[in-house]
């Protein structure tokens, strides 16, 4: 299987910062030591080009991340200060999907060690996200020719607002939220499939719901692609997350999601989305599981 990662592009950011982003670090440290991953191969990803983040982002806001003209007010919604190394990051991030889902179709799955910046509109940037990967990703492949219809699954704990509005109104493109109904975003954007879960859900609950969710994509498919977003928020001790998936349940939710995917010939790219536990330990064995199962998986092929 192959990992593109992209922590080594770190951003100069304060300490108040820096949680969120030490997680990749780890977890590219967490793949190197494993045994789960010898036969596994990382890689660098080149950094998405102007001409490919176009296909979604518009030209005046990727001119001004480019050129370090956000206004005060639209880095606030981006959440981390302006420097090249965050447009360097960005573009690398959303190059890592790129390359993870060209390396899904040859093998059937492939993985971007961070990725999932799924509040990333096309006209602006929100909560950590600059350019949205995955539907940059969809449409770069399209515009090549290399596939005709995706499906993006998304179990960031954070419904997928910016994804569903770029990729609103075209069949070729199918979006689907899991997701907490009271959490950010406040004002959702309407994904060809949401399902909204109360605080507190657990493991049993929330995986009928990904099931029966699942289903009603097959009926939504074939697809060319999937982009699984396999967010690490709806874990019990999530700072942001509201719900109480345990360890196991998030090993069974991606067991289920990879096994959905392999049995119906569908290439998949796995991002890794959100995470904020107290402990980036429990962060990175959530991320680390997510790799351990889809490595394991393809091997079975």
């Amino acid at each position: 299987m192959r990992l593109y990662y992209t922590d080594h592009f770190e951003l100069p950011l304060p300490e108040t910062h820096r949680f969120p982003m030490d997680k990749y670090r780890c977890l590219r440290q967490h793949v190197v030591a494993s045994p789960d991953h010898q036969d596994d191969t990382l890689l660098v990803p080149t950094a998405a080009t102007d001409q490919q983040l176009l296909l979604c982002h518009d030209a005046e806001y990727l001119d001004r991340v480019v050129s370090g003209t956000l206004s005060k007010a639209e880095i606030r919604r981006i959440g981390f200060p302006w420097s090249p190394k965050m447009v360097e990051r960005s573009r690398r991030s959303t190059g890592a999907t790129i390359a993870a889902s060209r390396a899904a179709l040859a093998d059937g799955v492939a993985a971007n060690l961070a990725g999932g910046t799924h509040h990333a509109f096309a006209d602006a940037g929100e909560g950590y996200c600059v350019f949205n990967d995955a539907a940059v990703a969809i449409r770069v492949l399209q515009d090549r020719n290399e596939i005709e219809r995706a499906v993006v699954i998304d179990l960031d704990v954070h419904q997928g607002n910016g994804t569903a509005s770029i990729l609103s109104g075209d069949d070729s493109a199918i979006t689907l939220s899991i997701h907490g109904v009271k959490n950010f975003p406040l004002r959702k954007v309407a994904s060809d499939l949401d399902i909204a879960l109360p605080d507190g859900t657990g493991d049993d609950a929330y995986l009928s719901a990904l099931e029966g969710a699942l289903g009603q994509m097959l009926r939504s498919g074939p697809f060319d692609l999937v982009i699984y977003l396999a967010g690490a928020d709806p874990f019990q001790h999530d700072r942001l997350g509201r719900l109480s998936l345990t360890f196991e349940g998030l090993q069974r939710r991606d067991e289920t999601v990879l096994r959905w995917c392999q049995t119906h010939g569908f290439p998949v790219a796995i991002s890794m989305a959100g995470g904020y536990a107290d402990r980036i330990s429990d962060i990175v064995q959530i991320h680390a599981t997510t790799l351990k199962t889809a490595s394991r998986l393809s091997k079975l092929k």
